[in-house]
Formats: structure tokens, C-alpha cells, sequence
């Protein structure tokens, strides 16, 4: 297979057709998947260690303390209830497990907390990962000598859509975190929402900045439209479409992995089996932030019957 890189007007053109075409889109992503990914899932899974009460004002989001969103607000969970539920997410299958904390950023006793209940997620035979909002240099190398494996930081959309869905910092401040994950040697984990009202236009230009800063991981979520958000009346996308964001994700990033997170059994709903025929090779199972997930049984069982495997820990791909 041809390692040939799409351009920003092939993708907008793939998007553009409907009908039984958009069928080849998906066949194209699957082969593509198969070739550069081979037929393993990636399975993580996630904790909402510090929740609610956020200072920032992003439109989608349930923890902004702007919003009125009804979430649970409670500071950083103890070590063993975190490690408790990465016990949890190793039975279930999942070889990643994530911290995620509310907030712009953590630090001080927060962050040297993390930092202790990191080695020991190691040492139960998981890869850490965390989502620690905004960090230094500094912090992240902290991050990393305590046996972080992984950081994510989404750019959430493209640089021009950014400002309609957050006003507290800027699409700036994420790509210099995300710069700052880079030099310290941290593998990175970057990607975005959809269906915030952004343009297939936006999606292609997030691709292309996902393609020139090479995370890791790329995850897809789906917005879940909550309650006392901005975003409250928006519309899901369809099914179709966000199979088609799948496709052109791996069409565009081919040797990423590409991880279906957030909104997808609300979004896919009968259509979800579609995943990896779209062409992800990777899921966030288990339970989301501030929604439900799929339980880590079910996802077992999908992977399966698509024949694929779960990638064991630590193994990387050959591409």
C-alpha cells in the first residue's frame, strides 16, 4: 500500500459524498487500518479524579463552573480509590488507564499526589496516562520520572473554530503544552470533538494540525449534548457522519491510532459495530467524565466478533 499523504482538498472531497459511496470511504479506511495497524484494539479506560468546579468557560462542557450543568464537584480522589479503579480497569481488559482532573491545571500537592499513585498504576501492569490540563515542562518531566507513559491534551477543534467553544485560553496555550509534552519524551495523546458546530472545513484542518504535530493517539468523541451548557440544544450528529469523521481521521493520519472515546454508543447507537470497518483501532471503555461509557465486558466481546484482538500492554504497532 501506497504511503501517500492526502491534501487538505482530497479530504474535503471524500467528505463531500453521500450515498452508497460514502461505503467506499469506509472500506478504503478499514484496509488502510488493517495495513498500518494490524488487527489489535487498544483499549483505555479513564478515572474522573477531580471534579466539577472549573474555572474554564469551554461551551461543551459539564465541569465549567460557568455552566449549570448538575455534576458531582469533589477535590482529588484519594490514592486508593484511584487505584481501585485502575484494579477495575485492568480486569476489564484495558492495558491504558488515565487520570482526569477538572480545572486549568494541577499543581502543588495535587500534582506530587498524582505524581506517587503513577508509579503504583505501573506497578500493577497498566500503562499511565494523564489529563492534568495546562502543565509545564517542569511538571510534565516530574510526570515522567514517576512512570508516566502517556499525556493528553486535545486540541479540541481547528485553530479557527477555538475561540467559539472557549474564551479562558486559547488554542495557543494548548499547542504550547503539547509542545512542552513533545520535548520531555512523554508519548502524546491528541485529538477532538465533534458536533460543536464546526465545519467539515474545521475537521480537515484539525487532522492536518494533528498530522504535523504526530501524537500518538488520536481520540474521536461525539458531544453529548448536556443540560445547562451552551451546547444543550445542539443536535448530535448522524451516525453516518460520524463514521465518516472516523474514516477521515485514519485516511489522513494513517499510522495513528485512532481511539472512538466520548459519545460513541449515543451518537453510533446501531451503527456502533461500524467502528472498525470506519477505521479506528483503538476505544476509551468503561465509563466517560461525566457520562456513561459501555461496560468493558460488552466492549470485550465486540472486539471479538469483529475478530480483532486487544492489543497487549506495551506492544506498538509495526508501522
Amino acid at each position: 500500500m501506497q504511503n501517500r499523504q492526502l491534501s487538505n482538498g482530497e479530504a474535503l472531497a471524500l467528505v463531500s459524498l453521500s450515498g452508497d459511496a460514502v461505503f467506499g470511504i469506509f472500506e478504503a479506511a478499514s484496509r488502510v487500518r488493517g495495513h498500518f495497524r494490524g488487527d489489535s484494539v487498544d483499549v483505555c479506560s479513564i478515572v474522573n479524579a477531580r471534579s466539577g468546579a472549573c474555572p474554564e468557560d469551554c461551551a461543551y462542557c459539564a465541569q465549567s463552573a460557568r455552566n449549570s450543568a448538575k455534576v458531582d464537584i469533589f477535590p482529588l480522589l484519594d490514592e486508593g480509590r484511584i487505584l481501585e479503579k485502575a484494579k477495575e480497569a485492568k480486569k476489564g481488559g484495558a492495558g491504558r488507564f488515565c487520570i482526569v482532573t477538572s480545572g486549568r491545571r494541577v499543581s502543588g500537592q495535587d500534582l506530587k499526589k498524582i505524581g506517587s499513585v503513577i508509579s503504583k498504576i505501573r506497578g500493577e501492569g497498566l500503562l499511565p496516562c494523564a489529563t492534568l490540563g495546562l502543565l509545564s515542562g517542569e511538571e510534565l518531566r516530574f510526570l515522567m520520572d514517576s512512570g508516566l507513559e502517556r499525556y493528553h491534551n486535545n486540541l479540541e477543534t481547528s485553530e479557527r473554530f477555538f475561540p467559539e467553544i472557549c474564551s479562558t485560553h486559547t488554542y495557543r496555550d494548548k499547542m504550547k503544552t503539547i509542545d512542552a509534552v513533545k520535548k520531555a519524551g512523554l508519548s502524546l495523546c491528541s485529538g477532538g470533538i465533534f458536533g460543536l458546530g464546526e465545519t467539515w472545513q474545521d475537521r480537515v484542518d484539525m487532522a492536518f494540525a494533528l498530522r504535523e504535530i504526530s501524537p500518538d493517539s488520536v481520540p474521536i468523541n461525539f458531544l453529548i449534548p448536556i443540560e445547562g451548557t451552551p451546547m444543550e440544544s445542539r443536535r448530535p450528529l448522524l451516525p453516518l457522519e460520524a463514521l465518516k469523521v472516523i474514516s477521515l481521521y485514519r485516511l489522513i493520519l494513517p499510522a495513528k491510532e485512532i481511539r472512538v472515546c466520548g459519545g460513541r454508543m449515543q451518537v453510533l447507537g446501531d451503527l456502533h459495530s461500524f467502528i472498525f470497518f470506519a477505521g479506528a483501532d483503538g476505544l476509551l471503555s468503561g465509563n466517560y467524565l461525566t457520562t456513561l461509557g459501555r461496560d468493558f465486558d460488552d466492549d470485550l466481546r465486540f472486539i471479538r466478533d469483529f475478530g480483532l484482538g486487544v492489543r497487549p500492554t506495551g506492544k506498538k504497532c509495526s508501522a
